[in-house]
Protein backbone atom coordinates (compact mmCIF):
# COMPACT_ATOMS: atom_id res chain seq x y z
CA UNK A 1 0.00 0.00 0.00
CA UNK A 2 1.34 3.73 -0.81
CA UNK A 3 1.01 6.48 1.36
CA UNK A 4 0.51 9.96 -0.20
CA UNK A 5 3.44 12.67 1.48
CA UNK A 6 0.31 14.69 3.03
CA UNK A 7 -0.76 11.69 5.12
CA UNK A 8 3.25 11.27 6.25
CA UNK A 9 3.14 14.33 7.23
CA UNK A 10 -0.15 13.89 9.85
CA UNK A 11 2.36 11.67 11.91
CA UNK A 12 4.07 14.01 14.39
CA UNK A 13 7.36 12.07 15.16
CA UNK A 14 9.82 14.27 17.69
CA UNK A 15 12.30 13.51 19.72
CA UNK A 16 12.75 13.61 23.22
CA UNK A 17 14.65 12.62 26.95
CA UNK A 18 13.75 10.24 29.02
CA UNK A 19 13.45 12.35 32.44
CA UNK A 20 11.85 9.08 34.70
CA UNK A 21 11.54 5.58 34.09
CA UNK A 22 10.46 2.58 36.44
CA UNK A 23 9.17 -0.79 36.08
CA UNK A 24 5.77 -1.56 35.11
CA UNK A 25 5.22 -5.22 36.61
CA UNK A 26 1.35 -4.88 36.35
CA UNK A 27 1.79 -5.14 32.53
CA UNK A 28 0.80 -8.69 30.57
CA UNK A 29 4.07 -8.06 28.69
CA UNK A 30 7.18 -7.03 30.98
CA UNK A 31 7.46 -3.20 30.34
CA UNK A 32 8.83 0.03 31.03
CA UNK A 33 7.06 3.52 32.40
CA UNK A 34 8.65 6.39 30.65
CA UNK A 35 8.31 9.76 31.08
CA UNK A 36 9.27 11.85 27.77
CA UNK A 37 10.61 15.72 27.74
CA UNK A 38 9.60 16.90 24.42
CA UNK A 39 10.32 20.51 24.70
CA UNK A 40 8.59 23.66 25.73
CA UNK A 41 6.19 23.10 22.73
CA UNK A 42 4.89 19.61 23.67
CA UNK A 43 6.20 19.32 27.24
CA UNK A 44 6.83 15.95 29.40
CA UNK A 45 3.99 13.22 28.04
CA UNK A 46 4.30 9.45 29.48
CA UNK A 47 4.20 6.29 28.11
CA UNK A 48 4.97 1.94 28.67
CA UNK A 49 7.19 0.51 26.47
CA UNK A 50 8.33 -2.96 25.84
CA UNK A 51 11.67 -2.97 25.92
CA UNK A 52 13.00 -4.51 28.69
CA UNK A 53 15.06 -7.30 26.71
CA UNK A 54 17.59 -4.69 26.45
CA UNK A 55 16.90 -1.26 28.70
CA UNK A 56 16.70 -0.96 32.26
CA UNK A 57 15.01 2.40 34.03
CA UNK A 58 17.84 3.61 35.57
CA UNK A 59 19.92 3.17 32.45
CA UNK A 60 17.63 5.14 29.95
CA UNK A 61 17.14 7.94 32.20
CA UNK A 62 19.11 10.79 30.34
CA UNK A 63 18.60 9.12 26.55
CA UNK A 64 16.87 10.87 23.62
CA UNK A 65 14.26 8.74 21.81
CA UNK A 66 11.92 9.07 18.77
CA UNK A 67 8.04 8.65 19.14
CA UNK A 68 4.65 9.85 17.60
CA UNK A 69 3.33 12.17 20.11
CA UNK A 70 -0.15 13.02 18.13
CA UNK A 71 -1.81 9.77 18.65
CA UNK A 72 -5.10 10.18 21.28
CA UNK A 73 -3.53 9.11 24.92
CA UNK A 74 -4.49 5.28 25.05
CA UNK A 75 -5.09 3.37 28.55
CA UNK A 76 -2.54 0.57 29.39
CA UNK A 77 -3.51 -1.60 32.18
CA UNK A 78 -3.93 1.26 35.13
CA UNK A 79 -1.43 3.85 32.47
CA UNK A 80 -2.30 6.44 30.58
CA UNK A 81 -0.14 6.43 27.66
CA UNK A 82 0.32 9.67 26.08
CA UNK A 83 2.78 8.87 23.23
CA UNK A 84 4.31 6.28 21.31
CA UNK A 85 8.08 5.43 21.88
CA UNK A 86 9.06 3.87 18.40
CA UNK A 87 11.31 1.07 17.74
CA UNK A 88 12.80 -1.86 15.26
CA UNK A 89 12.72 -5.70 16.28
CA UNK A 90 16.17 -7.15 16.51
CA UNK A 91 16.62 -10.80 15.16
CA UNK A 92 14.69 -12.21 17.82
CA UNK A 93 11.75 -9.69 17.76
CA UNK A 94 12.90 -7.86 20.54
CA UNK A 95 12.64 -3.67 20.44
CA UNK A 96 15.68 -1.77 19.81
CA UNK A 97 14.70 1.73 20.78
CA UNK A 98 14.98 4.26 17.71
CA UNK A 99 17.29 6.82 18.39
CA UNK A 100 19.13 9.65 17.09
CA UNK A 101 23.13 9.39 16.05
CA UNK A 102 23.64 12.57 18.29
CA UNK A 103 22.02 15.20 21.06
CA UNK A 104 19.55 17.10 18.92
CA UNK A 105 16.93 19.55 20.56
CA UNK A 106 13.77 18.11 22.25
CA UNK A 107 10.96 18.20 20.34
CA UNK A 108 12.88 18.50 16.83
CA UNK A 109 10.32 16.86 14.18
CA UNK A 110 11.38 14.25 11.82
CA UNK A 111 11.69 14.86 8.62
Amino acid sequence: MELAFDDFLKVDIRVGTVTKAEPYPEARTPAIKLWVEFGDDIGERKTSAQITRYYEPKAIIGRQIVAVVNFPPKQIGRFMSECLVLGMPDGDGEVVLLTPDKIVPNGGRMY
